[in-house]
């Protein structure tokens, strides 16, 4: 039997996409998680990662400033200590530098809160209702130097009823954004790039 498929997370946050990839790789998954690291030393999800056995690290990014080339080689420093064979983005709020993605092209991934190429980028909930779209959605990409960009492994829609904020809106596609990252993680580490979009 092959070793499992070695996953790093990174996140800014309380990590609930993070949780939701940690908790489904077990039993017959290909995966397993070897790493949750974070930009920010108190972001809630380190703690729950521990709390589930996952080794975590943290590097604050503030120290360095606007030196991104440097908080990535620190950053560096645990992750490739964990040999992961994916890098996984979930909530990971610092733009990478091209060296550091390139390092990683064709194993990374990350999960983006529009319907790519539609909303790249931040507050992608509130532009979606100031253009009058009537559905907004979630999607998983393989991460590249352009940001939001790269091939697309699967997408989920949600409908936006008349009522939505952003904020109700957001809370939604969240729910999708967590049935759609385990179910596209699974089927990369098995060797399968091909898009699946959930029903």
């Amino acid at each position: 039997m092959s070793a499992p498929t070695r996953v790093a997370i990174l996140i800014s946050g309380g990590g609930s996409n993070m949780l939701r990839l940690v908790d489904s790789m077990t039993g017959d998954h290909p995966a397993r998680p070897v790493l949750v690291a974070s930009n920010d030393p108190a972001a809630g999800g380190l703690a729950r990662a521990a709390e589930r056995g996952v080794p975590v690290a943290a590097v604050d990014h503030r120290p360095f400033g606007r030196d991104r080339a440097a908080f990535e080689a620190a950053l560096l420093e645990p992750l490739l200590a964990a040999r992961p064979d994916i890098l996984c983005l979930a909530g990971f709020m610092r733009i990478l530098t091209p060296e550091f993605t390139q390092r990683f092209a064709g194993r990374m991934l990350n999960i983006h809160p529009s319907l790519l190429p539609k909303y790249r980028g931040l507050h992608t909930h509130q532009r979606a209702l100031d253009a009058g779209d009537d559905v907004a959605g979630c999607t998983v990409h393989e991460v590249t130097a352009e940001l939001d960009d790269g091939p697309i492994l699967g997408q989920a829609r949600v409908a936006i009823r008349p009522e939505d904020d952003a904020d109700s809106l957001a809370a939604r596609v969240l729910v999708r954004e967590h049935a759609l990252y385990p179910a596209c993680l699974r089927r990369f580490a098995a060797g399968d790039r091909a898009r699946r979009d959930l029903p």
